[in-house]
């Protein structure tokens, strides 16, 4: 039996945005218990070059409506990236769910041969859709969900592995 381009995608993504919401309620909940400024947890890095926790939890919703998007055929609908709250980032992860659910495993298996032309900056990338799933979707989104999720961490919101994985 072999893995469909719908069971490779979509159940993950919507798993991981569940997951990210979670994580972003017991962040929440540590900022107010521990009285800091919820805006320390959202602006913070791990590294003066990486990006910090809202952009990491903006890229995982792009790549995640943006894979089903490309994969079906449909415009990637545009998100103006101006979330400045947990409540902000928490309504994007749940219209990107919503879009994501909105396909059906007819719309998105048969896919692993669609041309996919995505340009990012000055550069523009040219995959089949299989690769581009798997080689680039899945790995990155899962780069921004941890690295959301090391951010929270490592400013001592009590997360485990569990509330990464959530629950199967």
């Amino acid at each position: 039996m072999s893995l469909s381009m719908y069971q490779a995608s979509i159940p993950a993504f919507v798993q991981m945005l569940s997951n990210l919401s979670a994580i972003m309620d017991k962040a929440e909940a540590h900022a107010r218990s521990s009285e800091i400024d919820p805006e320390v947890l959202l602006s913070y890095r791990l590294a003066p070059d990486m990006l910090p926790f809202v952009r990491q939890v903006q890229i995982a919703a792009d790549l995640a409506k943006g894979a089903a998007a490309r994969l079906t055929g449909v415009e990637v609908p545009k998100h103006h990236d101006t979330e400045k709250s947990f409540a902000d980032l928490k309504a994007r992860l749940a219209k990107t769910a919503a879009f994501v659910q909105s396909f059906k495993p007819t719309d998105i298996d048969g896919s692993e041969d669609r041309e996919i032309n995505l340009t990012l900056g000055e550069h523009t990338m040219s995959f089949k859709g299989q690769p581009y799933l798997v080689h680039f979707v899945m790995p990155n989104f899962y780069f921004h969900c941890t690295t959301a999720y090391d951010i929270l961490r490592h400013c001592g919101v009590k997360l485990g592995k569990r509330d990464f994985i959530g629950t199967i």
